[in-house]
């Protein structure tokens, strides 16, 4: 029996169905069309992109740049600029088992992929979504090649869109081996070394022919972060890499398992090769090659970077070095003896952290980046801290325990639980600590800076120089920028234009204290001070200098005039425009520069000539041929004069006796010499400190303060704190020197009771007495003088002495 009904529903289309085919048919065509749409889209920027691609010919023509190095003047390497470093060589000068090391830090399937390594890409998405962050990455060795060598490091699609382009190029027109050779002499791998050969003198001294399986994998594990994981900068991150590394190359066969655990077993010892600036040169001559650097960019401009050019300058090595660490041991000192002003950041340190060694080091790593070491004052995070005992790391592996009472008794208030909040040490402090002996102390970085020049004032050569704390903090050269009050140094100076107007180291001077009212300045009262408001009713000229009182200097540039005084600076170096002709100017209200000082110095040490202080002796080119060379000016050239050899010798006579009798008596009893000469110095509140020494040979300046002038503290003189860095330099560097005779007394001296008068200033003759009433003639019995009243007030002006007259002197000190 037939069911029509049915048959006829069977037949019938179905409209149910029709509209859903129709749906995939649309999105079918319209998805296909996007797709059309993307490819032509990618296929007109692939047309337009592919021919501004770069040339690949460039990449294997090595040409490296000859840099710009500056050495000492006993050829010590203390300065190389330039782009890079490079030791080129060849695949098959590349060792086996430093390609294998690479491969298995970097690529292990870069002989296998084609340029983009799709299962990394999926396994390094999958593993950054599980952890919820960037842990991996998929960057292969050519696509590293590609963005080393010509793309910027902006994070932007269309610099990551040609990457890929140029990563497909190198894969179409070069070998394997050729784009291996490439990326390992190119890749960067910290401390100016780019490629393995370099890296390999860099951080073990030695070829890369001759790296063993443990020192290839410590190289190997660099790329990833340059800065972090070299072994100079991070031993103990540098150290867990390096075990990584060789796990992969252990697990992907190219070690043995006998060869593994040797690997794993070798000690690494860090030697960087001679000539290379891995952690610092062999001596710290940073401001020297920096200024040196400067002096002939002015002459070559960019060119002086690639031409091979060789700066030889006039510092020795061991007297930088002496110089370097006298600065720094006299910083920390002032350092230790200030209030610790708290740690240099508060973070948060989760519970348990340190007792999970790789997010302990991860911890660490955000702290080295922000704060770094500054050298031996090196980065640290407290796990724990209390009056007693301090726990720190500076890895999972260095973990420091300090329990020195003397040492926590520096910081023991930032220890009190009542310290401030952003002055207490805490869990999840940052501190700065530096080791001495067997122990450790927790120290701020300083705040205070230092300068110090030492030169020989026979030519002006500069023998040392450091222009501050820490050059890598700021390479502000204090030594020849910083425009500082000299305080009391600037005194002999004074003292030296007196000689020349007719007073004699025994003239007597009122130290009483001295008054100007406002109407007689103009402005506002000036009542200066001696230094603890200390008083006598009379000191000479030389007792004057020996005590350094503000009093005596200020009656004697009343006496020559501050115009007069004025000029005369200008013979020893000093710029006039600051040297402001006003009675303050006796107590070093100008300004000057650390060099300016010991340049000005030098003119007592070398019997009265003015030597411009320079730094670089030659320069060489690439070949070794002299294209450059100094012609200092010496002392004893008769156009080099500056001031009456009379004059020279006599304030060297009271300067040695600064030295030993007065505020500088401190230097010549440490250092044992009979040759020393030196005056300190010291600004209103202490702003400035400055001691400046020489013996016949050589002469120094050093300066202490802050670069935002501010007290250094009202116990804090020149004699504390910049006198000890004068000192520990000579203590080195005048160890084994023979002491040297003074110079012969010059003609024309008088000398009367032990005293010295110029001969156109016979005793009798020459100012007796200033700001003192008058004698009678028993006062005149009981204190020996000689001479009229008339005279003891007279001032005279020795013939042909004290005009400028066009000399050399005036000008500014140039290097």
């Amino acid at each position: 029996m037939s069911k029509p009904q049915n048959s006829s529903k069977k037949d019938k289309p179905s409209k149910s169905g029709s509209p859903i085919l129709r749906f995939f048919v649309k999105t079918g065509i319209f998805f296909a069309g996007l797709f059309l749409c993307g490819v032509l889209l990618a296929g007109m920027a692939l047309a337009l992109a592919w021919p501004n691609l770069p040339d690949l010919n460039a990449m294997t023509d090595y040409r490296p740049r000859v840099p710009l190095r500056v050495y000492t003047a006993d050829r010590v390497l203390i300065g190389e600029f330039g782009e890079e470093r490079r030791n080129v060589l060849r695949f098959n000068e590349i060792p086996d088992v430093m390609k294998s090391a690479v491969l298995a830090a970097e690529d292990d399937r870069f002989y296998q992929h084609g340029g983009i390594d799709w299962a990394g890409v999926v396994r390094a998405g999958l593993t950054n979504l599980i952890n919820m962050s960037k842990t991996q990455g998929a960057s292969t060795i050519t696509m590293q090649v590609a963005r080393n060598f010509y793309l910027s490091s902006e994070k932007t699609y269309s610099r990551k869109f040609y990457e890929l382009l140029l990563t497909f190029k190198i894969e179409s027109e070069l070998t394997k081996d050729q784009i291996l050779e490439l990326y390992m002499n190119q890749i960067y791998l910290g401390h100016r070394a780019y490629g393995f050969a370099a890296a390999s003198r860099t951080y073990f001294g030695k070829p890369l022919s001759e790296v063993t399986p443990a020192e290839a994998a410590m190289l190997a594990g660099i790329p990833k972060a340059p800065s972090r994981f070299n072994p100079i900068s991070n031993r103990p991150r540098a150290e867990l890499r390096q075990r990584y590394v060789l796990g992969r190359m252990h697990s992907l066969g190219y070690l043995t398992e006998p060869e593994y655990k040797q690997a794993m077993a070798q000690p690494i010892v860090m030697k960087s090769a001679e000539g290379t600036p891995a952690g610092g040169y062999s001596i710290h001559g940073e401001y020297v090659a920096e200024l040196a650097r400067q002096l002939l960019f002015n002459v070559y401009q960019d060119n002086v970077y690639s031409r091979g050019i060789n700066i030889y300058t006039t510092v020795q090595s061991k007297d930088q070095e002496a110089a370097y660490r006298a600065v720094r041991e006299g910083v920390l000192e002032y350092t230790r003896r200030a209030p610790y002003p708290g740690p240099e950041e508060q973070l948060d340190l989760p519970p348990g952290t340190e007792n999970n060694p790789q997010a302990l080091d991860e911890f660490l790593d955000g702290v080295f980046d922000k704060f770094g070491d500054s050298g031996d004052l090196l980065t640290a995070l407290v796990l724990s801290a209390s009056p007693t005992e301090v726990k720190l790391a500076r890895s999972s592996r260095e973990i420091i325990t300090v329990t020195d009472k003397k040492v926590l008794g520096v910081v023991a208030r930032a220890l009190n639980d009542k310290a401030k909040p952003d002055q207490r040490i805490k869990r999840g402090s940052v501190v700065y600590i530096r080791k001495f002996g067997d122990n450790w102390e927790i120290i701020n970085l300083p705040a205070v800076q230092a300068a110090f020049v030492a030169l020989s004032p026979q030519d002006g050569a500069i023998r040392a120089m450091v222009g501050g704390f820490d050059f890598y903090r700021g390479n502000f050269n204090r030594v020849t920028q910083a425009w500082r009050q000299p305080g009391s140094n600037i005194k002999p100076f004074i003292y030296a234009a007196s000689l020349e107007r007719g007073l004699t180291p025994a003239t007597q001077i009122s130290d009483q204290p001295f008054e100007l009212t406002a109407a007689q300045t103009g402005s506002k009262a000036w009542n200066p001070k001696n230094y603890g408001n200390q008083y006598e009713p009379m000191l000479t000229l030389r007792q004057g200098l020996y005590k350094s009182k503000n009093m005596v200097s200020i009656r004697i540039l009343q006496a020559i005039g501050p115009q007069y005084a004025q000029d005369y600076l200008t013979r020893f170096g000093f710029d006039k425009a600051r040297q402001p002709a006003v009675l303050p100017l006796a107590l070093g209200a100008g300004s000057v520069t650390p060099l300016q000082l010991a340049g000005a110095f030098s003119v007592f040490a070398n019997g009265g000539y003015r030597v411009t202080p320079y730094l670089i002796d030659r320069v060489t080119d690439s070949n070794g041929k002299v294209i450059m060379q100094s012609k200092p000016v010496v002392a004893g050239d008769a156009a080099a004069r500056a001031i009456d050899p009379r004059t020279a010798w006599v304030m060297d006579d009271i300067l040695r006796g600064v030295a030993t009798y007065g505020t500088a008596a401190r230097a010549r009893v440490l250092l044992k010499r009979n040759d020393i000469a030196g005056k300190t110095g010291t600004t209103n509140e202490s702003v400035d400190a400055w001691f400046s020494g020489y013996t016949p040979s050589l002469v120094a300046t050093a300066w202490l303060g802050f670069d935002q002038p501010k007290s250094l503290g009202s116990r804090e003189t020149g004699g504390g704190v910049a006198m000890p860095i004068w000192v520990d330099y000579m203590q080195t560097v005048l160890k084994g020197v023979p002491e040297e005779k003074p110079r012969p007394r010059p003609d024309g001296l008088l000398v009367e009771n032990g005293e010295f008068y110029f001969s156109e200033f016979p005793p009798g003759q020459a100012v007796a007495r200033l700001g003192l009433p008058e004698a009678d003639t028993l006062g005149e019995f009981l204190n020996g003088l000689t001479g009229s009243t008339s005279e003891e007030t007279r001032i005279k002006v020795a013939p042909g002495v004290g005009t400028q007259n066009n000399a050399p002197w005036s000008q500014k000190i140039p290097f």
